[in-house]
């Protein structure tokens, strides 16, 4: 019912998945992850126990394929399971129940697992594959687990239709706010293309809550002009507006982000 990747980032701080399939918020069934730990697909009549009790395994030190041998070794319904892992070290492992819909398998190699079931044919795992090796290792691994998703999804999917998908990334950097480990958690839970919209919305995750990489000194006419618009659109200073507005996480002291300048800017000619 699902094609997923489960896959760990080349520097060993970030863990994640990204899955799409004809089935009603499929990001609340499949994924899981935990940053130092691992991260766990279960999907083909989901063992949603497979989650919690992976990720314990894993933070126990049990390398992906024991935790996946342990899971359905205690599963009655193994047969008709489906699953993928990677470990802290990122070793991957993937399995295949034999009482899957057919097209159904899966392939793993160094920090990844791919996995599908009633798939158009395996041209769908074999294209997520091909994207996955062809990314820059240096990027962004939830931009390389999406860009897998979305060949899988180029090459058919799921061959009953298109529904839902999710991307799921933990990082020992952090989520909002450093609360927790989670950087990105995106679901799209009925949509005529969800892999298009789930493209959308980490456009939309990178703009409010990446880290900027490029900033200009508030000091000047660029200071003037920054505080012109503020005048217009009502707002006392830069701090109060981004706090309506959610750039929060891309205030730098004594500067300006330039994303945050640009939204500034389109924000004043739209008043």
């Amino acid at each position: 019912m699902t094609f997923s990747i489960v896959a760990a980032g080349a520097d060993g701080t970030e863990w994640g998945v990204a899955v799409a399939s004809k089935f009603l918020a499929v990001g609340a069934a499949v994924p899981a992850a935990r940053a130092g730990v691992g991260a766990i697909a279960t999907q083909s009549y989901a063992n949603l126990a497979y989650r919690p009790d992976g990720l314990a395994m894993l933070a126990a030190g049990r390398g992906a394929s024991a935790v996946l041998d342990a899971l359905t070794a205690a599963d009655e319904q193994r047969d008709q399971r489906q699953a993928g892992v990677v470990d802290r070290d990122r070793t991957a492992a993937t399995f295949t129940g034999s009482g899957c819909h057919p097209w159904a398998g899966g392939v793993t190699g160094e920090g990844y697992a791919i996995q599908g079931n009633i798939l158009v044919g395996p041209q769908v795992v074999e294209a997520m594959e091909a994207a996955w090796r062809g990314s820059d290792p240096a990027a962004p691994l939830a931009e390389r687990l999406l860009a897998a998703l979305r060949a899988g999804d180029d090459a058919g999917g799921d061959r009953r239709g298109r529904q839902s998908a999710a991307l799921l990334v933990a990082s020992t950097a952090g989520g909002y706010g450093g609360g927790t480990d989670i950087s990105v958690d995106l679901r799209v839970d009925d949509a005529t293309a969800p892999c298009a919209e789930l493209v959308r919305l980490l456009d939309l995750h990178e703009l409010y809550f990446g880290a900027p990489t490029e900033t200009l000194p508030l000091e000047g006419e660029l200071a003037d002009e920054v505080a012109a618009h503020l005048a217009r659109l009502g707002q006392p200073s830069l701090e109060a507006w981004a706090g309506v507005e959610n750039f929060e996480e891309r205030l730098v002291e004594r500067r300006i982000d330039v994303l945050v300048l640009r939204e500034l800017r389109a924000a004043r000619g739209r008043d």
